[in-house]
């Protein structure tokens, strides 16, 4: 007589823990828009800390890298019969049920550690400075290395260095590719737009392509041109337009008071866009011919863009993108004046997370033999 053998069925779990993950990054990124806003004192005091959340997808690689070769050594052991005689209470949803309370409470603790808060002084203020529209272009051609460590990523850091940099300024973020989307509102939130740039990759838009003129005219929608401050929109991409007609774009945008900027990132001798799968370069991207794809800047396009627009083209490199040379000319733009809600103090409410996540190692000690100590959910050998 023969017994099927007892497993773990890894891919079971696999598909629940990606479907879990799935929720729960979809459910925190739209609870940040959602707070951001419903409630315009919401903001976090250690933006920063939430980086530490990447620990989580390597605590899942390492649950399911033991829990394979736990499978191997089950089959190993024993049938199927002999083991729920020995371990009478076996269950392999179990210790899935454990990991994923376990890692839903490291989560709660880590954002609590960045430490959301709300206003609780309000103050009208007046502020003075520039609406500023950052578009920055997410196409495959932006993942092309000729920028170390690629087009997109040194445009972040730049995006970041100008945002550093701002006083009193509003900013707001769009995104695009063959189509565009605005990722963050314009606002004062400096840190909300360091958050928001962090989130950005380049299949953050499903539809691929380099439609600029469609970022301009959604810039123009994001402005508020009931208010006289002075707008910008600093468009950031390789300049490789197969999809509008930009340049009109920019036209429109400038007969409506509203300086249009680019900034070209890439070489004119251009580069090829790498494929990575598992952190490893693999290939190159190629066309329908077969042969290897080469992305080059097109300064062209742009420097005819930013003429069009009023504005200044800057042709970016390895040491400088060239952010700079624009707010130089920002500072030169007249500053208006504009009514804001500014808060004076903050109440911070950390606890309630690191409550949230006290309350599910809770209910982990009350459902669960506690023979097994919490780092065994991820590290151990047992069953």
């Amino acid at each position: 007589m023969t017994y099927k053998k007892v497993s773990f069925n890894i891919s079971n779990q696999i598909i629940a823990l990606v479907i879990v993950e799935l929720l729960f990054w979809g459910l925190f990124f739209l609870s940040l828009l959602l707070l951001r806003d419903l409630l315009p004192g919401f903001r976090l005091q250690h933006p920063k800390m939430l980086m530490i959340l990447y620990i989580i997808p390597l605590m899942i690689v390492v649950y399911l890298f033991n829990l394979s070769i736990k499978n191997k050594r089950l089959n190993r052991f024993a049938s199927e019969s002999l083991l729920s005689k020995l371990i009478p209470d076996f269950k392999a949803g179990k210790k899935l049920t454990r990991f994923i309370l376990f890692h839903f409470a490291i989560a709660f603790f880590i954002i609590g550690l960045a430490n959301p808060q709300m206003g609780s002084k309000i103050a009208e203020g007046k502020q003075e400075g520039v609406d500023i529209m950052i578009a920055l272009d997410v196409s495959n051609s932006m993942m092309a290395e000729d920028f170390k460590p690629n087009r997109l990523q040194r445009a972040k850091l730049a995006i970041e260095k100008l945002v550093n940099r701002l006083g009193g300024d509003r900013v707001g973020i769009i995104v695009f590719a063959g189509n565009a989307y605005v990722q963050l509102p314009i606002t004062t939130d400096y840190s909300a737009a360091k958050l928001f740039l962090n989130g950005i990759d380049n299949d953050i838009v499903p539809v691929q392509g380099t439609a600029i003129g469609k970022a301009i005219d959604l810039a123009m929608e994001s402005f508020n041109f009931e208010d006289l401050s002075s707008k910008t929109i600093i468009i950031i991409t390789d300049g490789e337009n197969h999809e509008d007609d930009a340049v009109k774009a920019a036209e429109n945008a400038f007969e409506k008071g509203v300086v249009v900027n680019a900034i070209g990132m890439g070489s004119s001798q251009g580069a090829p866009i790498p494929i990575y799968q598992n952190g490893r370069q693999i290939d190159f991207k190629k066309g329908r011919d077969g042969e290897t794809i080469i992305t080059r800047l097109d300064d062209k396009m742009l420097a005819d863009i930013s003429k069009a627009g009023g504005g200044t083209f800057v042709r970016a490199s390895q040491q400088d993108v060239g952010l700079g040379i624009l707010l130089d000319n920002l500072d030169k733009m007249e500053k208006k004046e504009f009514g804001s809600v500014i808060y004076t103090e903050y109440e911070s409410r950390f606890q309630y997370y690191i409550a949230i996540g006290l309350i599910l190692l809770l209910i982990d000690l009350l459902l669960f033999d506690k023979k097994q100590k919490w780092k065994d959910l991820i590290i151990s050998s047992d069953y």
